[in-house]
């Protein structure tokens, strides 16, 4: 655990997602940012089952994960399109991470979040989805987004430009 990271970096891929969220780690790095990157296919994270989740409780790898990302102000998420929408990998994370409070938004509300996709198809119905999760979670989405393929890699003028968005967000202080 890394808690002087300003910036965590999540992919929920160990391909090519895995190497644009390393893209976007050493692009932080030299715009001067402490970046953490947290690689989802790593974590031994089950398929979110309600009814797991009453028998068993919370998978011991939730709680560590749910204390890194609280503890780092701003996100990057890059993901790839599956069917047309989330991974699973990423989902499952979400919906274990939403049941570790009271509030199921607590995690994301206010949070600046970056979101970007490498896939075989276009990543648009990818990044529409996860914009709609995030900003559902009340997650403050950057408008700027990148999406990129093995036809269409990714700028590093546009991935400086996401990260620049990003860095100059700060979360949301919400009362309770």
């Amino acid at each position: 655990m890394n808690s002087s990271a300003d910036l965590l970096v999540i992919t929920a891929s160990n391909g090519e997602n895995l190497k644009l969220a390393e893209r976007f780690v050493l692009s932080s790095k030299k715009l001067g940012a402490k970046p953490q990157l947290i690689d989802l296919t790593t974590l031994e994270i089950p398929l979110y089952n309600p009814r797991f989740h009453k028998e068993n409780g919370i998978p011991s790898a939730v709680g560590p994960l749910h204390s890194e990302m609280i503890s780092v102000p701003r996100w990057i998420i890059c993901a790839p399109e599956y069917n047309g929408s989330i991974p699973p990998v990423l989902t499952s994370a979400i919906a274990w991470l939403s049941v570790q409070e009271k509030d199921f938004r607590k995690l994301f509300n206010g949070r600046p979040i970056g979101i970007a996709s490498f896939s075989g198809g276009g990543c648009m119905e990818l990044l529409l989805s996860m914009r709609i999760q995030l900003t559902h979670l009340g997650a403050q989405v950057v408008g700027r987004q990148v999406a990129c393929s093995s036809h269409n890699p990714a700028k590093e003028e546009s991935i400086n430009d996401l990260l620049k968005r990003l860095m100059q967000m700060n979360p949301l202080i919400l009362e309770n």
